[in-house]
């Protein structure tokens, strides 16, 4: 959920810019601080978290108040339907396989790592390149990886292939 929020954001962000007809680097004249135009664009794509105060200059150089800002994001991350491309995976689920030595296991140890950081939460949503990340830490294609996941897609069964969408290779 944490990458789509700050994807959500990005494009929150960009679509704030653009509506005031600016350019990155216009938008970074109207800053208080420097920062790249690089930075910029990897906070516009949402592939790079910003802090809060830097939200907070962003915002107030194109004249939005943070909370709205942050108000549309919430009701997009969880008003929206999770796209196509992310999968749904029960981290507890996976966690409660005992097959810690199959092809799987690289993905057993980063849910344990992944459960401790999430506190307790009991789903998680992969990104299309974090799909792809974990098919080559387990050695395996990602339609292979995905056709694995789906025992632990939330209210997943072993012959429902369509709970885990697949990811384009």
């Amino acid at each position: 959920m944490n990458e789509h929020y700050q994807r959500v954001l990005g494009d929150e962000l960009r679509k704030l810019r653009r509506s005031r007809g600016w350019t990155r680097k216009e938008l970074n004249a109207h800053l208080e601080s420097e920062i790249s135009l690089q930075t910029l664009a990897t906070y516009e794509l949402g592939t790079r978290q910003c802090s809060v105060v830097r939200l907070v200059e962003l915002c107030m150089a194109m004249d939005e108040l943070p909370h709205d800002l942050l108000a549309k994001v919430h009701s997009r991350v969880y008003s929206e339907p999770i796209p196509e491309d992310v999968v749904r995976l029960d981290v507890a689920a996976l966690l409660g396989d005992p097959d810690d030595d199959g092809p799987l296991a690289p993905l057993h140890r980063w849910a344990r790592g992944r459960a401790d950081l999430d506190a307790g939460r009991a789903e998680i949503d992969l990104q299309p390149e974090t799909v792809e990340s974990l098919a080559q830490v387990c050695d395996v294609s990602v339609a292979e990886l995905l056709w694995r996941l789906r025992p632990y897609a939330p209210l997943a069964s072993a012959d429902d292939p369509d709970v885990v969408t697949a990811v384009p290779e």
